[in-house]
């Protein structure tokens, strides 16, 4: 899989996850890219076109499949954020947000229970 630079987000998250990639080590020749038809809303154009992504990480035994967006692009970009959240949680616990987002909103719900 090649760096979806033809992304159309900000110059400043494709940079932020090209340091995320290098910081946790993963190779994007590994990462397995597969397009896939949508599912949902979005009539005929989701019908007619494989904009979907589905991409696997087989050293880790990942999968992520991203079909939100109409956007081949887009889905392709946010396909591999997911991907490499997903990696960062599994070998960095303490550097990943999204396990920090979740102990954030466990300890509210613990706080509002006590009450």
């Amino acid at each position: 899989m090649q760096f979806p630079a033809d992304a159309p987000v900000t110059p400043a998250k494709l940079d932020a996850l090209r340091q995320r990639i290098a910081r946790l080590g993963i190779r994007l020749e590994l990462v397995e890219e597969r397009f896939v038809r949508a599912s949902g809303p979005g009539g005929q154009k989701v019908n007619k076109t494989e904009s979907g992504v589905q991409v696997q990480y087989p050293p880790l035994n990942l999968t992520v499949k991203w079909t939100r967006e109409r956007s081949r692009a887009l889905n392709r970009f946010l396909a591999l954020r997911e991907l490499v959240d997903e990696i960062e949680a599994l070998v960095s616990p303490r550097t990943s947000e999204r396990l920090k987002a979740a102990q954030r909103i466990r300890k509210q719900k613990d706080r509002r229970r006590r009450r």
